[in-house]
């Protein structure tokens, strides 16, 4: 096997925390988007195209809905400090070891759907091929249910189910007068950021503008698994925690009341996507709440270790569903929560303080998005390891199962050699918009198929690359 050196560049992590952060020091007041969360606004543009279809509900040994909400960069010190966040604790169960995976933002939500990073190391155009399997794949897939679960990303200010751009800018409505604001990013995307959910005209709906989160409440058709991305100042970060907290008591604590959104087969993870502070461990606040949480548990603190792994194991463990076969299995980052795995029968692994991994290191490794320490995608090590589910790896057709981390050439330098990274392109399915209105597609739409590692490795090593 290769030898991949992993360089921590430390001394790079606060221009990373402070780049990502430099809008939060002319941090306005809020205002709220919509009249309520039930209520459509113009300030999200696109108005709803019909509420998510309703299904049958697969029941899991703990809970029937996952709703995800992630907010942005804020130290587990502050967001706990906050009164808005400090209130939801003693509604819920906060997890007092709950890291992020690592620095800038994007990687972040990539490995929340497809169990990797990637080699990710910035907020850059990214996106994935088909035959990466996401946690679409395994919802769909239905694991020892054999039905499908339903599921969406539901994200505020992007304009139109299945939009592609990079980013989306709208009229301001935080400071009126003032030019367009981009509110949405694609970064913070992780179902567009995967082809298999970009590319496939079966799932456009399945990624849906908070107008469209407003049908399906007032419809009683909340799919069972959502990923929900407030906007960039709703977030946080582009504002500050203030601001944070009262998008929370705007937007979550009425849904927290609404059996449409949150009954008593619902769990809710609050998370953020990273700390503020680079330089030291990457520890984000994070509480479960919902309808789930026993009464005896509810103002209690969990300390396992736990990452954003952890959102995919527990779902594997409450449904029964197969394992993407990549960190979802390595059972040091991916704890199902207690609570969860207590009923469920999964056993956790112990992790003291001093085995926590730094997470906070944004080092050089490689990886198919990494252009300077380029790979392939690789397989799952091992495609016949049982997940938290008690199921096996879920493999999409297409995808070369003998080419393993284990088996890959050593990376090679894009960048050096004037190419282009072949994951840095819009996807173009027929029907689905790359751009509209002030959206900026930033790429040319050239769609790459599955079979696409090898002819860019060779063309590579053609030229004579240098290995690193």
């Amino acid at each position: 096997m290769p030898s991949y050196p992993s360089l921590v560049v430390l001394a790079a992590l606060p221009v990373f925390a402070l780049a990502d952060l430099s809008n939060r020091a002319a941090a306005p007041t809020f205002v709220a988007p919509a009249f309520s969360p039930f209520s459509q606004s113009s300030n999200y543009v696109g108005q709803s195209n019909g509420s998510f279809p309703k299904t049958d509900v697969v029941p899991g040994k703990v809970f029937d809905r996952f709703i995800q909400i992630w907010m942005e960069n804020t130290d587990f010190s502050v967001a706990n400090s906050t009164p808005e966040f400090a209130s939801l604790t003693k509604q819920g169960i906060l997890l007092e070891q709950s890291y992020s995976l690592t620095h800038p933002s994007e990687p972040n939500y990539i490995a929340s759907m497809s169990g990797e990073l990637w080699g990710a190391m910035s907020d850059d155009l990214f996106a994935i091929p088909e035959n990466i399997t996401t946690f679409a794949d395994i919802l769909e897939d239905g694991g020892a249910n054999n039905k499908s679960i339903s599921w969406c990303c539901y994200q505020e200010n992007m304009p139109t189910s299945n939009f592609l751009g990079m980013n989306f800018s709208s009229i301001d409505y935080v400071t009126p007068g003032a030019a367009n604001y981009t509110f949405y990013e694609r970064k913070h995307n992780p179902c567009i950021i995967h082809n298999s959910i970009a590319n496939n005209t079966a799932r456009v709906n399945n990624t849906r503008n908070f107008n469209q989160l407003a049908s399906d409440l007032n419809a009683s058709s909340i799919p069972q698994w959502v990923f929900t991305t407030p906007n960039i100042v709703n977030d946080g970060h582009d504002t500050d925690p203030n601001f944070m907290g009262k998008w929370l008591e705007y937007f979550l604590i009425p849904l927290l009341n609404d059996t449409r959104f949150n009954d008593n087969r619902t769990l809710i993870l609050l998370t953020f996507d990273e700390n503020e502070t680079a330089t030291v461990g990457n520890k984000v606040f994070s509480v479960l709440l919902g309808g789930v949480i026993p009464a005896k548990l509810r103002g209690t603190v969990d300390s396992t270790y736990y990452t954003h792994y952890s959102a995919i194991s527990t779902a594997q463990s409450n449904w029964r569903l197969k394992s993407l076969g990549r960190q979802d299995v390595n059972k040091t980052m991916s704890n199902v929560y207690a609570f969860v795995a207590n009923q469920t029968g999964y056993k956790n692994v112990d992790i003291s303080p001093d085995q926590i991994p730094l997470n906070n290191a944004t080092g050089t490794y490689p990886g198919p998005l990494n252009s300077d320490l380029y790979t392939p995608f690789w397989a799952p090590d091992d495609i016949s390891v049982i997940g938290a589910g008690g199921q096996g790896v879920l493999v999409l057709p297409g995808l070369n199962t003998s080419m393993t981390r284990s088996t890959l050439a050593q990376p090679v330098n894009l960048t050096s050699e004037g190419l282009s990274n072949p994951w840095s392109n819009l996807p173009n399915p027929g029907g689905a918009s790359t751009s509209t209105g002030s959206g900026n597609s930033k790429g040319a739409a050239v769609p790459l198929s599955a079979n696409s590692y090898a002819p860019v490795f060779a063309a590579i090593l053609a030229v004579g690359t240098l290995f690193v």
